[in-house]
């Protein structure tokens, strides 16, 4: 029998066929891509880890949530607990998931409340959301803690018109859409609200006797808006909240395995910012406050309540001469979260940065660094450096190093769920540093790209939860040391007649270096091949992903091959159909050991604008 990876390389294959067909007719150009999450403006070629994906491949793509596309970015793991509404997080080259910091327009959304402060992105709806941005790698020399596997970097789109859209399919699942906005040189104001109901499949996989259907209903409502006062100061600020309802599955007694039960858990959230954008004294400076909250509620046999919230306020400054671009500023964190008792702790970190890039033609280069006073932990010191050489023949090599930290989370500081007859260790923060080299390639026509990327990731001091076996202590230590040798290669191409191709593959060797044993939930290999189509009234896009096997607490999820088909057909210059079918083949598959999958389903939908 093929590896699933033999597989996955055999349809990339057959999907770069058309260009054998449709290469010599057309001169369409790729785009320069941009990434902003640097704190400065940074060409993606350029910037070691940096991808970026934009509203029309997220429409193309017929993606809904953040889940649904965030797994194609190579050296990215999406583990999914249920397939609607079960908990959504991501590790980000081999980093368990509290190590990626997430952003929805500059403002933290991690959760302070969860036990390692990582992000569910169960419920993110991508209806308002502009651009995505990845940046792989310690990136706390920019953002602080928490960004020690990397950072996602959602931005919200600003609406100009009247938009609807509907949608309904297998599971009985509806979604709908509304939009309205004004925007013009002066000002813009916008908002929207959407929602998603289905009553979905069983969260634990129904090949194992679990047929009972575990539904899922979001509600999401946004708004954004900006006004010039002069032409050198402006004022803007964006507010998103979400609503979420998901039927879960839990490990009743009395043999505690996954199984059918009535578990169900509540989740509002929402976040926003406000910021002043002056210009004086030869640089543009920004006065932001930004905040964000969730509550959580769960029934189970064990239920819970967790409130928490998060402010940050922040100055920061950016200049540009001839050839340096630069930008410097302070920042003031505020966390506070509920506990398992019932009890309220916080945390908080006062913070100066600084980044600047130099261009020297052919070379550009581009450093960090960021100093970080915690409350409760001492201050840590990190930076990042990255170099960019334009080649001949259109080649760019691109090479960094970095380093992070991530502070304990409030749940590890105070030792929740801790059961110990002895005082347990003090925690502190844990470090990283990573290294990485970047080839990359754009063809004299800018129709073909192409980047191969080699790195290590190195984590020490992480923290981890033990048990001692000859008295049972559980607690919170710093022991654990990972190490992660990846190799990530995407391409992408502009093939005539309207088509285009983008390639994606990663290995992903993540280890702990105590045991030297698999760290888990991490594929040691991951790839996507996508084979987009844009005519004058029909466009879409095949999608193939694939990820080998993997280990997981219990022991080892299969791997597996799956595909997605969306279309849109334009009636007219202001209404069209839309059709997706996710799961083309049937597959029956897992994301997480023991939760099942969709099978093949289908959505039809309608899209108006004015």
């Amino acid at each position: 029998m093929r590896s699933h990876r033999t597989l996955l390389l055999a349809t990339a294959a057959a999907l770069a066929l058309p260009s054998l067909v449709f290469a010599q007719d057309g001169d369409a150009t790729l785009a320069e891509v941009v990434v902003t999450a640097t704190r400065i403006p940074s060409i993606v070629q350029d910037t070691p880890g940096a991808r970026v994906i934009d509203a029309a491949t997220i429409q193309q793509r017929g993606a809904v949530f953040a889940a649904d596309i965030l797994a194609d970015v190579p050296g990215l793991s999406v583990t999914r607990s249920g397939a609607f509404g079960g908990v959504a997080q991501v590790r980000m080259r081999g980093a368990t998931p509290g190590k990626t910091l997430v952003l929805v327009d500059g403002v933290p959304v991690n959760d302070p409340a969860e036990v390692s402060g990582a992000y569910d992105f169960s419920g993110f709806e991508l209806g308002d959301i502009d651009r995505i941005e990845v940046l792989s790698g310690p990136q706390s020399s920019l953002w602080g803690s928490d960004a020690i596997g990397g950072v996602i970097a959602f931005t919200t789109r600003e609406i100009d018109g009247l938009a609807a859209e509907a949608e309904a399919g297998s599971y009985d699942t509806v979604r709908g859409r509304l939009s309205a906005g004004i925007a013009n040189d002066q000002y813009a104001i916008g908002a929207y609200v959407s929602r998603f109901d289905t009553d979905g499949v069983s969260a634990a996989d129904e090949a194992d006797g679990n047929p009972e259907a575990d539904g899922f209903d979001n509600t999401t409502v946004g708004l954004k808006g900006r006004y010039a006062l002069s032409d050198a100061v402006r004022i803007d600020g964006s507010a998103r909240w979400s609503d979420s309802h998901a039927d879960l599955d839990g490990y009743p007694a009395p043999t505690y395995a996954l199984a059918d039960t009535d578990d169900s858990q509540d989740t509002e959230q929402w976040s926003g910012f406000g910021r002043l954008t002056v210009g004086a004294l030869g640089l543009t400076h920004q006065f932001s406050v930004s905040a964000s909250d969730i509550v959580r509620d769960t029934v189970s046999d064990f239920p819970t309540h967790f409130e928490a919230d998060r402010q940050v306020y922040r100055w920061q400054a950016n200049g540009e001469t001839a050839a340096l671009t630069y930008a410097f500023g302070a920042e003031r964190e505020e966390t506070k979260g509920s506990l398992s008792t019932g009890a309220v702790a916080d945390l908080g970190t006062t913070a100066l940065f600084g980044v600047a890039r130099y261009d020297l033609g052919a070379l550009s280069l581009t450093g960090g660094l960021r100093w970080d006073d915690t409350d409760d932990f001492g201050s840590e010191t990190t930076g990042r450096i990255s170099a960019a050489y334009a080649l001949p023949a259109g080649f760019i090599l691109s090479g960094a190093y970095g380093t992070g930290f991530k502070a304990p989370s409030i749940s590890q500081s105070v030792c929740d769920y801790c059961f110990s007859s002895v005082p347990v260790p003090a925690l502190t923060p844990e470090t990283a540093d990573s290294v990485e080299l970047a080839l990359g390639w754009t063809s004299a026509d800018d129709r073909f790209t192409g980047r191969a990327t080699l790195y290590r990731l190195n984590v020490e001091d992480q923290i981890t939860y033990v048990t001692d076996p000859a008295t049972f202590d559980s607690y919170y230590v710093n022991v654990a040391r990972t190490r992660t040798d990846g190799v990530e290669l995407e391409a992408d191409a502009i093939l005539g007649g309207g088509f285009d191709l983008s390639l994606a593959y990663a290995w992903t060797d993540a280890v702990d270096r105590s045991n030297d044993s698999r760290l888990l939930r991490v594929p040691e290999h991951a790839g996507s091949a996508t084979l987009a189509w844009a005519g004058d009234r029909l466009s879409g896009a095949l999608t193939v992903r694939a990820e080998s096997d993997q280990d997981d607490a219990g022991g080892v999820r299969d791997g597996f091959v799956t595909a997605s088909l969306s279309a849109a057909f334009a009636l007219t210059e202001r209404v069209s159909l839309t059709a997706r079918v996710e799961n083309l083949a049937d597959e029956r598959y897992q994301q997480v050991l023991g939760y099942g999958e969709p099978g093949r389903s289908a959505y039809v939908g309608i899209r108006l604008r004015y």
